[in-house]
């Protein structure tokens, strides 16, 4: 049985290997982003509340779907997909009166479906290859385990978290973990 919050999003295992850990605390942060989302409208999901940044949480699930799809389907399955929004150089972040929040979470959750189908029987130390570009970050290194993957992942979601936290704090009001 899964724990789960009183606001359903659910409770990494406190005592598990490592792989269960590692997802159950990947999960936490992809169901907080979720429920920062949520009551809300498009005009609100659209507005950037914390200036001077454009950060709205339109923006802040469309990255994360750039995000997603970026380590899991380009780095560790090496698949040439094309970029959801644009050349990438933007992260998605970019959001214009026509872009909704529930086609954002449509994308976004397709991405974290895929991503779950692509790690599903893999084993932490299989690995994936980073981009010649990108390697220099990694000292060179382009090989990145997925064990190196998902604690990156859980560093995403606990920064855009925090991100995604003042914005909603700003629109509504609404506060919480």
């Amino acid at each position: 049985m899964t724990a789960a919050l009183p606001d359903g999003r659910p409770v990494p295992p406190p005592y598990a290997d490592e792989r269960a850990t590692l997802e159950g605390w990947l999960e936490l942060g992809r169901a907080t982003l979720e429920l920062k989302c949520s009551g809300l409208d498009d005009e609100q999901a659209r507005r950037a509340s914390v200036p001077p940044s454009p950060m709205t949480l339109t923006g802040l699930v469309r990255h994360m779907a750039e995000v997603e799809r970026s380590w899991f389907q380009r780095v560790f399955a090496g698949l040439d997909v094309p970029w959801l929004y644009g050349d990438g150089v933007g992260g998605g972040f970019d959001v214009g009166p026509e872009h909704g929040l529930e086609e954002a979470l449509a994308a976004w959750r397709a991405q974290v479906a895929r991503s779950r189908e692509l790690t599903a029987g893999a084993s932490l130390e299989d690995a994936g290859l980073l981009p010649e570009a990108d390697a220099g970050h990694l000292g060179g290194e382009r090989r990145v385990s997925l064990r190196w993957i998902l604690v990156h992942m859980i560093g995403e979601y606990a920064r855009h978290n925090g991100h995604a936290d003042l914005v909603r704090e700003r629109i509504d009001g609404a506060t919480g973990v």
